[in-house]
Order: structure tokens, then C-alpha cells, then sequence
């Protein structure tokens, strides 16, 4: 497939034709009298594969805003997501623990369905959970989240606006959020309704990408002279396959679609060509906020994060097609997969003037070590006890970088999984929970075979032992999410 870069810049323009009142607000207030602390910006893409930006490999869909974030910041070859579903990844990002320590680790609803809200939402956070909006906001920040929540429903403690947000505007139950087209969206704790949508069909009048991308707007207009904190956990490019003429229309009749039986979710007639729009969708939306930050004279002093969390969708779920894109970027495993494929994300990082541009590493870092960075940049306080490190002497080549000792995953679902990265090295527990099926271990070498190829397992058993004693420190039993299975098979094959 052929096509003209010149086209996004035209695509661009268009979009901000149909949303003319996204940049109105551009007089800049900036004064001797800006704050020092930096502004942040944290953008969370909902299921995109380690291989489907530009700058990551992609061939097919244009990411021109975040080749740019890559481009003009540091590109992280080895960051992680904290699961390889949804909510725990959430969780991992908000609280700073990994999936041994942290209290989500797995979706789930509560047993009680709460009658006055329409999604049931999933498992809440409890009111002691620290959160980084929570110590950003003790710091001075103004804090705001827009996009998928997923951690608490309205009237539970896990409400965003009771975890440390002082606004919200999106879904905050991930059932709700299968639609791009809501019936409504919650801003705080008001519903609002959405003319000319329905919540259940393929199309309708606003799309959510589009109505996020006009309050982060508002967002960073309303806070331009104080220092804020805006978390984006956009949907895109979950299921279901949906985005606006605009962007379908630029891949349409430029990449062929192929047959297949279709399968949850609702179908799109164009599935491939849909699919790479609700990513350059997404991606026009963040061209947006950086010419918002340019045009108030916030540029230089907000660094902007943009990374996923967890892999893409697999078996041509909805119509998705990651071996049509080369989703995974040529890693093994996909969402729900503690492979790399499942968990290794896109993590770019722009900051001018601090972070040198063009700048890649290869240290492995996880979505837990995003509290105390942010922590870090905003001078807020980093709590005792978490897993997670600041990596913020990697992004700006001063200090000395402390580096973690292994990485670890727990996944009682999909079978059942666990996973501890230990510097090149990964060993990899699968089929824990599946009936009539024997656990298998593995152990790869990243460096050599980080599409996890060769199990080096019987080869070198005392990394496997190294790795097995990780298991066993770092796990910590789970009310709400037993795992039993792991436990007994840690307890029978350490040192045996």
C-alpha cells in the first residue's frame, strides 16, 4: 500500500474543521508567574499491539503525531504493561504494584450490582489504595482523567473523583466502553446523554474518541496557568471496530479485506480499513493536544507519555486482524498472553528541553514504575513499599538510574500464568488453571530470542530455580483473586 504522508497533515486539518471550537481558547496567559513544575500528560491507548505504530515498524497505519512523540523524545524498546487485560493494568499504573502486591489482577464485576448505575463497572479500588492523581493532587496538581476508568464504579470507592481526580469525562465501566458511540458518558458523577447516539449500533452522531479529545482540549485550556495532571486512557483501538467517515475513508479502497467468520462484537463492513482509521484517529487526537500545548506556550514545560495497555485482540475477534497488521510486532502471544506479545508495549516519552531527541532504551521497565517517575517529575512524595522505580534518570540522562532486578507477572486467567523477567532472561509458567492440561515452564532469552522461540528451560535450571524463588517472594495471596495453582506448583518444583 502506498500513501502520501501529506495526507495526515490534510487529514488533520479537516478534523480540526469539524471541531472548531477546540482551539479557540488560544491567547496564552503563560507568565514569569508559571509555576516550575511541569505539566504531565499521561495517554493510554486500550489494546494496541507492540507493532502497530509507525514508529515501532507499522507499515500500514499512519501514526504520524506519535512517530513524532518518538521522534522529539525517547522511544522505550523493552516497557511493560502491568497485565495483559485491562483493569489490573490499570491498577499496576495507578498504584505503583505489580500483579503479586497489587489489589486488582484480573477483570472482574462486583457481586453486587449497584442499582443506579446502568454498567455494573468493575471490582472497585478501596479507599486506602494510594493513587498517583491522589499524590499529584497533594503536590499541587490539578488532576483530570478522560477516557476508559475501569477501576470503580459511580457510588464506590473506586470512583475516579473519590481517587484522587478532580475531574472525569468517559466511561468508567469497560462493558459500557465496547461502543465507541454512547448513549451517554459520565462527567463526574452526572451522566451526560449523547444526542444521536444509541450505544448498540455500528455508527452514530459523536464519536467518543472525537468528544474525549474536545474536553482534554477544554482541560488543558481551563488549567493553563496552574501545573495539572491529565491521565487519557483512550479506548481506541478496543473493540468494537468503529470510527468516523473521516478516517475510514483514508484507508478504504487502500488496503484489501478479507473474508472471515465473523465473531463478537458488533461487525463493521471494513474491518481492516476501520481499523487503521480508529488508530489514526486516535492518533490526529494527539496532533491536537500538542498543537494546544504549543499554541498556550505550555510546550516545553509538559512532558507527554503515550504507551497501551496490553497487547491486541486475537482469533480475529470483531473483525481485528493482527496478522494482517503485524500487531504484535513480531512477538509471540497477544492480549490475555503473559508472551511478550501480551505485555511488551509502545512507550514514547516527549519532554523539550529535557528529554534528547531521537533517544531509545532498552531497559525494561513496567507500567508500576509510572507512579514514582510522575512522583519524581511533579515533587510529590513516592510511597514506601511499592514496586515500582523512577525511571526518570533514564528519560532525562541525569542521575544515576536505578535498575529493576526482574519483573513480574500473575495471571489466574487465560488458563493461568506467571512470568518473571530476570535482566535477558524470562521464565514462563502457562496452563496453570486449564483442566486436563499439564503446566508448562519455560525459560527464553530475550536478548537472542525475544519472539520466545527456544525453551532453554532444561538447559540452564538454575534460572530456572532463580526465577521460581521470585515467584514464591513476590506473590502475595489474593482474596479477591486466589491463585492456589500457582502457589502449589512454585512450592512442588522449587528445588526439586
Amino acid at each position: 500500500m502506498t500513501m502520501k504522508r501529506t495526507a495526515v497533515f490534510f487529514l488533520f486539518l479537516s478534523f480540526l474543521f469539524f471541531f472548531p471550537g477546540a482551539l479557540t481558547v488560544y491567547p496564552s496567559r503563560v507568565s514569569p508567574s508559571v509555576p516550575n513544575k511541569p505539566n504531565i500528560i499521561f495517554i493510554m491507548a486500550d489494546d494496541l499491539g507492540y507493532g502497530e505504530l509507525g514508529c515501532y515498524g507499522q507499515k500500514v497505519i499512519m501514526t504520524p503525531n506519535i512517530d513524532r512523540l518518538a521522534k522529539e523524545g525517547m522511544k522505550f524498546t523493552d516497557f511493560y504493561t502491568g497485565q495483559a487485560v485491562c483493569a489490573p493494568a490499570r491498577c499496576t499504573l495507578m498504584t505503583g504494584f505489580h500483579t503479586g502486591h497489587a489489589y486488582i489482577r484480573d477483570n472482574g464485576q462486583p457481586p453486587r450490582r449497584n442499582p443506579y448505575t446502568p454498567f455494573p463497572g468493575q471490582n472497585p479500588i478501596p479507599d486506602e489504595v494510594v493513587t498517583v492523581a491522589e499524590l499529584l493532587k497533594e503536590a499541587g496538581y490539578t488532576t483530570g482523567c478522560i477516557g476508559k476508568w475501569g477501576l470503580g464504579n459511580t457510588f464506590t470507592p473506586g470512583d475516579p473523583v473519590k481517587q484522587g481526580f478532580d475531574f472525569f469525562y468517559g466511561y468508567k465501566c469497560q462493558v459500557h466502553a465496547h461502543n465507541h458511540y454512547p448513549e451517554f458518558l459520565w462527567m463526574n458523577d452526572s451522566i451526560v446523554h449523547i444526542p444521536g447516539n444509541d450505544g448498540r449500533s455500528l455508527r452514530g452522531a459523536h464519536h467518543s474518541q472525537d468528544l474525549f479529545t474536545v474536553e482534554a482540549v477544554k482541560f488543558i485550556n481551563r488549567n493553563q496557568d496552574r501545573p495539572f495532571f491529565l491521565y487519557l486512557p483512550f479506548i481506541i483501538p478496543h473493540l468494537s471496530i468503529q470510527t468516523t467517515d473521516l478516517f475510514l475513508d483514508m484507508y478504504q479502497g487502500h488496503v484489501p479485506e478479507t473474508p472471515y467468520k465473523h465473531h463478537g462484537y458488533l461487525k463493521n463492513p471494513y474491518p481492516h480499513a476501520a481499523y487503521a482509521g480508529m488508530i489514526t484517529q486516535m492518533d490526529a487526537s494527539i496532533g491536537l493536544i500538542l498543537e494546544t500545548l504549543k499554541g498556550l506556550g505550555l510546550d516545553s514545560n509538559t512532558v507527554v507519555f503515550f504507551t497501551s495497555d496490553n497487547g491486541p485482540a486475537y482469533n480475529r475477534l470483531g473483525g481485528s486482524d493482527d496478522r494482517f497488521f503485524n500487531s504484535a510486532g513480531g512477538l509471540t502471544g497477544l492480549k490475555g498472553s503473559l508472551h511478550e506479545g501480551g505485555i511488551r508495549e509502545p512507550m514514547v516519552v516527549r519532554w523539550p528541553g529535557h528529554i534528547h531527541p531521537g533517544s531509545i532504551t532498552g531497559s525494561p521497565f513496567a507500567l508500576w514504575d509510572v507512579l514514582p517517575t510522575l512522583c519524581e517529575i511533579g515533587g510529590a512524595p513516592v510511597p514506601h513499599g511499592i514496586d515500582g522505580i523512577s525511571f526518570l534518570p533514564t528519560l532525562t540522562g541525569k542521575g544515576k538510574q536505578q535498575q529493576h532486578d526482574f519483573l513480574y507477572w500473575e495471571f489466574r486467567a487465560y488458563g493461568g500464568q506467571a512470568a518473571v523477567r530476570m535482566g535477558d532472561w524470562k521464565l514462563l509458567i502457562t496452563d496453570l488453571r486449564r483442566r486436563n492440561k499439564t503446566p508448562t515452564l519455560a525459560l527464553y532469552n530475550l536478548k537472542k530470542d525475544p519472539a520466545e522461540t527456544t525453551n532453554l528451560a532444561d538447559r540452564y535450571p538454575q534460572k530456572v530455580q532463580q526465577g521460581l524463588r521470585i515467584l514464591m517472594q513476590q506473590h502475595t495471596p489474593s482474596r479477591l483473586f486466589p491463585f492456589p495453582e500457582l502457589e502449589k506448583f512454585v512450592k512442588e518444583h522449587l528445588e526439586s
